[in-house]
């Protein structure tokens, strides 16, 4: 045996990429995706989700969920959010979505400085991943497409909050319909606005 033998140390074959959307809102789930490209399947145009106009992110969508080895997204809900706090609750979100993936990564590239704990296998924090790791960007536009539906699927229920149109974030007009209405069932009441509007009720 080769000395070269001995001492090789083992290829990551299969990278994933992890991002999410929604952090920052004051209402809604946090969205957390992990996806594992396949090199034989190129899909033109992947970018950072922030860098694409909501028609080419959509577009992609569907492509990179047809086109990937593996991929999942996962809501973390207001109530989650409240109870773990934002960055524990985002951090659980990666964890559930890259241990849900088929076949299993061998590497994981996060987007970000911090990891959740628990992966089970390699992994790797990007600051600035969404513009570097195709596998980041691939997983940036399937968390932004999902919450962002799923934020408009909300408004049908809730059309006083224009949920639609700013996605749960702390626009003027979100502040203005919180304090005139109060909160749903689906704002975070850990985040600071959020509470304000409790307290005036």
């Amino acid at each position: 045996m080769s000395m070269e033998g001995l001492f090789a140390m083992p290829i990551a074959r299969l990278v994933a990429g992890v991002d999410e959307a929604g952090r920052g809102p004051l209402a809604g789930p946090v969205a957390v995706a992990a996806v594992i490209l396949d090199d034989a399947r190129a899909i033109p145009g992947l970018n950072d989700s922030k860098q694409l106009s909501e028609s080419k992110r959509e577009a992609l969508f569907p492509l990179i969920q047809e086109r990937a080895l593996a991929w999942r997204v996962e809501f973390v809900e207001p109530n989650e959010i409240d109870r773990l706090n934002i960055l524990q609750a985002t951090l659980e979100g990666m964890r559930r979505a890259v241990m849900a993936l088929q076949p299993f990564p061998d590497l994981v590239r996060i987007d970000g400085n911090r990891a959740p704990k628990g992966l089970n296998c390699m992994a790797e924090t990007l600051v600035g991943g969404d513009a570097i790791e195709p596998a980041i960007m691939a997983a940036s536009i399937l968390a932004k497409v999902s919450r962002d539906r799923l934020m408009v699927q909300l408004h049908a229920t809730f059309p006083q909050y224009g949920f639609n149109v700013h996605k749960g974030y702390p626009t003027p007009a979100h502040l203005s319909a919180l304090a005139q209405h109060g909160p749903c069932a689906h704002h975070r009441r850990s985040f600071a606005p959020v509470r304000e509007a409790l307290l005036t009720r």
